[in-house]
């Protein structure tokens, strides 16, 4: 597997341009559950080129994203540079350069299947103030919901270069283990995208398990993706669908975890 921190790089431009959003209801759900107002202060781990750190900046929010990818930050600060409320850091989820006890929520999107995970609960509960709340979202691909999306599920197990080892669903059962002792709650929103053929080949390109021109399985996997658009698509478009799942809890240490032992 390429190294976490470096593997998005060249795929930055297709990454902000095609990437799903997360739905507004986010901030439903967080305000009901959590106590979310324009007045919390959200640190967004994993921050990436700023999609989801948009969201919270709209609402108001004071935002700090943490980001090691150094050109996936450079594109957020650029695309999030006419909010004054943003603030910008070259940081991890192990070592976020935040201060002890200062911010209101921890926020995850797409990330936390790149994070060491004992290192990374330590660094939150850190860094939240009392009672703040850990969140862990992801934007998670229909599999099965139409023949375009089976079809497109076929090219990425046949193609990709590491799919199988990186999809994020492989850590669904470390979420518990990461709340644990506390409980989670989780709530599931419908989230959906629509493309064109440019728009289905830059969706494509901007995953980190597709393959890079010039290597063997660059050609085939986009040879076959004109098919199934050319089968699937209605009108000129083929549609993704999401299930955008929310994970949300408090955090709390055990002895050995508050020592900084690893377990």
């Amino acid at each position: 597997m390429s190294n976490p921190l470096t593997r998005f790089s060249s795929r930055v431009d297709d990454y902000v341009k095609y990437r799903p959003g997360y739905p507004s209801g986010v901030l439903d759900v967080l305000a009901a559950d959590c106590g979310l107002t324009e007045n919390s202060t959200i640190a967004d781990v994993g921050s990436g080129t700023g999609m989801l750190s948009e969201l919270f900046l709209r609402n108001g929010n004071r935002v700090i994203g943490v980001e090691p990818n150094s050109a996936m930050r450079q594109a957020a600060e650029e695309f999030l540079s006419h909010f004054p409320n943003f603030t910008s850091l070259d940081g991890a989820a192990e070592a976020t350069t935040l201060a002890d006890n200062s911010v209101d929520f921890v926020v995850a999107a797409q990330a936390f299947h790149w994070f060491e995970q004992v290192s990374a609960k330590r660094e939150f509960a850190r860094v939240l103030k009392t009672g703040g709340w850990a969140v862990l979202i992801w934007n998670e691909r229909r599999l099965d919901a139409t023949p375009f999306l089976r079809e497109y599920e076929k090219l990425l197990v046949q193609y990709g270069t590491d799919y199988g080892s990186v999809r994020h669903e492989n850590v669904s059962g470390q979420i518990a283990e990461f709340f644990a002792p506390e409980s989670f709650r989780l709530e599931t929103l419908e989230n959906v995208q629509r493309f064109d053929w440019d728009g289905l080949r830059g969706r494509t390109r901007s995953s980190s398990y597709t393959p890079e021109p010039g290597t063997p399985n660059f050609e085939p996997l986009f040879a076959g993706l004109a098919e199934i658009f050319k089968a699937q698509q209605r009108e000129g478009l083929v549609e993704f669908s999401y299930d955008t799942r929310i994970y949300y809890g408090r955090l709390s240490l055990t002895p050995e975890l508050d020592s900084g032992k690893q377990i």
